[in-house]
């Protein structure tokens, strides 16, 4: 594995930039170096198609018109990002970007390509049905993913979970797929998202992981629900869409039973 030393010299390699790398921190998985007007994401030993994956997660929101920050490079074990400096939160300026992405129709639900949560890679296909969707794409690989930690009793309770499921289908949007307080960047630009699992899903992907993890203050959710309101329906959809979250932390580093117990 690189020493800090070769993290250094490699992200201004990688960078082209005359100027010397200084860490980021809020790097959970990779190591994040600003240099210069640039960010270099560095991961030993990434999981194949890893920053491609993060990258044409990028570009998709991008198009879908919302905030992030420009691609400039893709590497097997990097990426290079546009650097923004730190700014102020302007939460109600991210509750009505975040509406107006969530307006934003997708073909299909899921992705046409594989993606990743973390390092938990999720596999490729589209459906359109959102039942269908999370429980054939997201929640039944999860489910095989995490049966040894999970054990024969709990994941066959996991398993009638998901063959009752009924969700409601707004429709396909285009989602962050990993959006969590850490990945939003509060920039003198304003907020940008980063770090997506961008595909096309049910909002409510997107909400129950805010909800879950928190972070997002009473301004946010009041300038969210003035340009897109959440309907009952959507908020009795959360616990399923959390399962996600959920078994991919539970795979990643074990525990969340309990989490696992009360949606079920």
């Amino acid at each position: 594995m690189a020493g800090p030393m070769d993290a250094l010299t490699r992200a201004r390699t990688l960078a082209g930039v005359d100027a010397t790398p200084r860490p980021l921190s809020g790097g959970d998985i990779s190591r994040v170096f600003q240099v210069g007007d640039r960010v270099v994401k560095l991961l030993d030993q990434p999981p194949a198609g890893f920053f491609e994956a993060e990258a044409r997660g990028l570009l998709r929101l991008r198009m879908a018109g919302a905030p992030v920050p420009e691609v400039l490079d893709v590497f097997e074990d990097a990426l290079v990002l546009s650097y923004h400096a730190p700014g102020e939160p302007d939460w109600r300026w991210f509750g009505q970007t975040m509406a107006a992405l969530h307006r934003t129709q997708a073909s299909a639900y899921g992705s046409e390509t594989a993606l990743f949560l973390g390092r938990f890679g999720l596999p490729a296909g589209t459906r359109h049905d959102a039942t269908k969707a999370l429980v054939d794409l997201r929640l039944r690989p999860l489910l095989d993913a995490t049966r040894a930690q999970l054990g024969p009793r709990r994941s066959e309770r996991v398993e009638r979970f998901l063959d009752g499921l009924d969700l409601p289908n707004e429709g396909p949007s285009e989602v962050h797929g990993d959006l969590w307080s850490g990945n939003v960047l509060h920039t003198t630009k304003g907020p940008m998202l980063i770090d997506p699992s961008a595909q096309g899903a049910e909002r409510a992907y997107d909400l129950a992981m805010m909800r879950w993890l928190g972070g997002f203050p009473s301004s946010f959710w009041e300038a969210y629900d003035a340009h897109y309101p959440r309907p009952p329906a959507v908020h009795a959809s959360l616990p399923a869409y959390t399962l996600v979250f959920v078994l991919v932390h539970v795979a990643m580093f074990g525990g969340y039973l309990d989490a696992v117990d009360q949606i079920v």
